[in-house]
């Protein structure tokens, strides 16, 4: 499991709804460390980095704004669902990413 301690405020973050009203600052701060915690897992685990940092602040966006679910967000490709599998409680668990009976390096329904 994860450290989640260098990431204060992300690790409280365990569903999008969570983000909802939180300051502007607040924001900023989640999406800092969501970019944090690829940067320090990825380089670990292997998978993408580019793809993932380029959402960083659009899924932030989009959960703050939006109401998931039942709202719904339909990603184009797994490349970019870091953030997400993030802001959806899985945080603690991105240490697994790729690894057997770890989280998927892509969207998959089942987790």
């Amino acid at each position: 499991m994860i450290d989640t301690s260098a990431y204060p405020l992300l690790r409280k973050i365990l569903k999008p709804s969570d983000l909802h009203g939180l300051t502007h600052k607040q924001l900023h701060q989640v999406a800092q460390e969501v970019r944090q915690a690829i940067l320090d897992n990825v380089s670990k685990t292997g998978g993408h980095f580019a793809s993932n940092l380029g959402t960083v602040e659009l899924t932030v966006a989009l959960y703050a704004t939006y109401s998931t679910p039942p709202d719904i967000v339909c990603w184009d490709t797994g490349h970019q669902a870091y953030p997400h599998k993030m802001l959806s409680g899985r945080l603690d668990q991105f240490d697994t990413l790729r690894k057997y009976r770890g989280i998927s390096g892509f969207l998959r329904r089942s987790e």
